[in-house]
């Protein structure tokens, strides 16, 4: 006979105590992350644009070179640091250049990879703000 799991508040905050986050509780997140880069975008890309999703997910994959501007950072990983606001192609400014890629369709595909990687990288800096 199956019995109900019991989770209660102190059993989540043994698992997931964000000041000092068990292994498991990082690679549930760095799980978590991965998938809103690689999965989300292919989901996206077969559901909206099914006759040329391979192509529209290669380009979502492209986008992700936007990650490049973390090279003129130093140190050029830092894990509490929220990339949001502080590479260049992670501005608010470059954000909102992302934001009219979405208008001219000719862009549109691309800005939406721009802004689901920025989205990735905000909830990011917000699990940051946790357990940082």
């Amino acid at each position: 006979r199956l019995r109900p799991i019991r989770l209660s508040i102190s059993r989540l905050s043994e698992f997931a105590n964000l000041r000092n986050p068990t292994p498991l509780f990082l690679m549930i997140y760095q799980f978590i992350h991965y998938s809103l880069h690689f999965l989300l975008p292919a989901t996206i890309a077969f559901a909206f644009y099914r006759k040329t999703w391979q192509l529209t997910y290669l380009i979502f994959l492209a986008t992700m070179l936007v990650d490049l501007d973390h090279l003129f950072a130093a140190p050029v990983y830092a894990p509490c640091r929220c990339s949001i606001g502080y590479h260049f192609l992670h501005s608010y400014v470059a954000i909102l250049i992302y934001v009219v890629l979405l208008f001219p369709k000719q862009t549109r595909v691309v800005g939406i990879g721009l802004l689901l990687h920025m989205a990735t990288d905000y909830i990011d800096c917000l699990m940051q703000k946790i357990y940082c």
